[in-house]
């Protein structure tokens, strides 16, 4: 293996934009680069999937294709990767195509050495979707496809620290309700947005204590509030909206009913797809992620990711480079870590199959 391999590929994959839900050019070249050295793939949508081995024992790396839209202050073409002084700039090239392109160079740099798992099979996932947030996601579509995993690495920009834990996103909208009636005469009306203010006090006042050992305790933030129609309209309705970055120390479920029993308020669930993830220390995919990184301790994320959609397997967020570059203008990645990266791969994927459970 070249050892240029991985900055070619990531070159490539930057100078295909993949903006997300336009990720067909980029998947397409994935593709072809991996068919070129002798793996199948599985292609499902602009998703795409390709392994070694054989077995009930799966380990998958995901990471994900799509990028943001450019920044106003890049200093180089953000599609045009640019080398300076040792350091790769442009759009994706932290998040996460760095990720994909390690995972990608190191199973291949695997089957190039004639390396399969003992009893098992070992996948890399590059997926579609993952920025958006929205309904459609290219993990989730894709993971019927996949075997039943046993465990999972998420290609995200974690400076290769394993990340054990991460951070769920509940949004709840809380309605207050009144009766309109006319401003000259608000005593024949019921003012909704009194009745909110009420609720935002309440809120002030519920308490979620438990802490997750990585991830601390839940916060709670009211982010929009909307109410009335007309300036001299009794409002009967007001709404507030929250959000809440969870932790595996609580269920959705349990702090919906929380907050309905402590507010006078009717309790809408706008959004609970972003679930808390946490994988124990001890387990299996941890210690082969300690193995790869033995200098870098376990840390819990207060970010999102596709983890979201692997939360009913041992996983860990691991991934070169900083993740304050992503979505920046400055968006760039010193190349000797995408190398390191690969390594930390391979490592990884030889540590769990040589782990017995």
């Amino acid at each position: 293996m070249p050892p240029t391999a991985p900055v070619d590929l990531l070159k490539a994959l930057i100078r295909h934009p993949s903006l997300t839900g336009e990720e067909t050019d980029v998947a397409d070249y994935v593709e072809w680069h991996v068919r070129r050295a002798g793996i199948d793939v599985l292609r499902h949508e602009d998703n795409v999937a390709f392994g070694l081995g054989g077995g009930d024992d799966t380990l998958l790396l995901n990471s994900h294709l799509d990028v943001v839209p450019p920044s106003d202050d890049h200093p180089y073409d953000p599609f045009e990767p640019v080398a300076v002084d040792g350091v790769l700039y442009g759009r994706g090239s932290v998040d996460a195509k760095a990720s994909g392109a390690a995972m990608t160079t190191a199973l291949l740099s695997l089957a190039q050495e004639c390396w399969t798992p003992a009893d098992g099979q070992v996948l890399v996932g590059l997926t579609t979707h993952e920025e958006s947030g929205g309904p459609k996601n290219g993990l989730q579509d894709l993971r019927p496809h996949l075997p039943s995993l046993s465990a999972a690495v998420v290609g995200e920009p974690t400076s290769l620290r394993p990340c054990v834990a991460q951070k769920g996103l509940l949004i709840l909208k809380l309605h207050a309700r009144g009766t309109a009636a006319h401003a000259g005469r608000p005593h024949l009306g019921d003012n909704a947005i009194s009745r909110a203010m009420t609720g935002l006090q309440q809120l002030d006042a519920v308490t979620l204590d438990r802490e997750d050992p990585y991830l601390g305790g839940p916060t709670m933030t009211v982010t929009t509030i909307d109410g009335g129609s007309a300036h001299n309209v009794v409002p009967e309705h007001c709404v507030f909206t929250v959000d809440l970055r969870t932790t595996p120390a609580y269920t959705h479920d349990e702090i919906v009913e929380h907050i309905r029993t402590a507010v006078d308020a009717d309790v809408e669930v706008h959004s609970d797809r972003l679930v808390p993830c946490a994988t124990p220390t001890d387990a299996r995919i941890v210690r082969a992620a300690r193995t790869a990184c033995p200098d870098a301790p376990p840390f819990g994320s207060p970010t999102s990711s596709d983890w979201v959609f692997l939360h009913d397997v041992p996983a860990v967020k691991l991934g070169p480079g900083p993740s304050p570059r992503s979505h920046t203008g400055g968006e760039r990645i010193e190349i000797a870590r995408v190398h390191r990266a690969v390594e930390a791969y391979r490592t990884l994927i030889r540590s769990y199959f040589a782990s017995d459970g």
